[in-house]
């Protein structure tokens, strides 16, 4: 497909086949779709559960109980389903752990660039710590950047997606232990194939979007 099949193609897809799973080849590259995502000065402030299992599935499901119940089949009935969670804070420790990491990839040709790029780290996230206020915002925005780019790159892979703010956001965090840990969830995105009868398919119900006259203005 080129881009604008793949754009029409996906949708926030509402029934699943259940008989149809991803392969552990297309869920290698799911996985590496999370890594990949760009994030504000490379912070990628975002640690991701991701259930494949029933009993896994099971678990993500208990973030879809009393009022969120009507997105629990999207989660039972899914091939897997990933928890997108945010950093709740970070410190001079974690900033020197992604510089470390850059530097051990080859990202820096010598001391002073990896020094500059520390440094930077840091002054944006006092900006957001000191002056806006938002650090922990902040970096949840960085989280729903890697959810847009994940939901396209999963499309190229011919895998359509459902992601959920409708989740118990408290029930999560405590099922997998998020808060210890220094995280929060923020949204479920579960994966599969779409099932014929699924009345929200594009081959059912178009697509509808503003005009570009509307949202766009070229200068």
């Amino acid at each position: 497909m080129n881009l604008q099949e793949t754009l029409n193609w996906r949708y926030t897809t509402k029934e699943f086949d259940t008989t149809k799973k991803i392969s552990e080849e297309d869920m290698a590259q799911v996985k590496n779709l999370l890594r990949m995502s760009p994030s504000s000065v490379n912070l990628q402030p975002w640690h991701f559960i991701v259930a494949e299992s029933t009993e896994g599935k099971a678990r993500m499901a208990k973030g879809a109980q009393g009022f969120f119940h009507f997105n629990a089949p999207k989660i039972t009935n899914a091939s897997a389903v990933v928890l997108f969670c945010s950093k709740i804070d970070a410190d001079d420790a974690y900033f020197n752990h992604i510089a470390t990491t850059d530097d051990i990839n080859g990202r820096f040709p010598n001391e002073d660039i990896k020094n500059g790029f520390l440094g930077a780290v840091k002054a944006f996230a006092d900006i957001h710590k000191y002056d806006l206020k938002d650090l922990q915002h902040w970096m949840e925005k960085q989280v729903y950047l890697n959810i847009g780019s994940f939901l396209l790159g999963v499309t190229t892979l011919g895998i359509d997606a459902t992601p959920m703010e409708g989740i118990d956001v408290k029930a999560l965090d405590e099922e997998f232990g998020l808060r210890a840990k220094g995280y929060t969830s923020l949204v479920a995105v579960s994966l599969g194939y779409r099932a014929e009868s699924d009345f929200n398919s594009t081959d059912k119900t178009p697509k509808s979007r503003l005009e570009e006259s509307e949202i766009i203005t070229v200068v």
